[in-house]
């Protein structure tokens, strides 16, 4: 038997705040990304839209073809143009333990070549 009474079956909904966030997350970490590359990709851009600046670099920059040169520096400038897209598309479709352990390689990664840069460069 049913009731009339305006009692009937109630689906209950619950509300997830992280739910379809992700890409909003994604695009956060490409924008940051972008931020942080900003001054090494136009200097690329330079770089592969002057020739005169291959001068700049001494030793075998200096001896390869103008061609190769630009070649290089454009191949460069795209890469760069490119990471802020591939760091959001992967934060938004990678898991959260998967983002900490990537962000952990990173860091490690990054302070070893501070490290060996502060020991033999400087």
């Amino acid at each position: 038997m049913t009731s009339r009474g305006g009692q009937g079956t109630k689906q209950e909904t619950t509300l997830d705040p992280s739910e379809g966030r992700s890409g909003l997350w994604g695009a956060l970490a490409g924008l940051i990304v972008a931020a942080l590359i900003a001054v090494p990709l136009s200097a690329a851009f330079a770089f592969a839209t002057h020739p005169h600046t291959q001068q700049l670099f001494g030793g075998r920059l200096e001896e390869v073809g103008s061609g190769g040169y630009q070649a290089f520096w454009w191949i460069v400038t795209i890469l760069l143009a490119a990471l802020p897209f591939l760091v959001g598309f992967g934060v938004a479709k990678l898991s959260a333990r998967s983002l900490v352990i990537v962000g952990a390689i990173v860091v490690l990664f990054v302070v070893a070549i501070v490290i060996l840069g502060q020991l033999f460069v400087f």
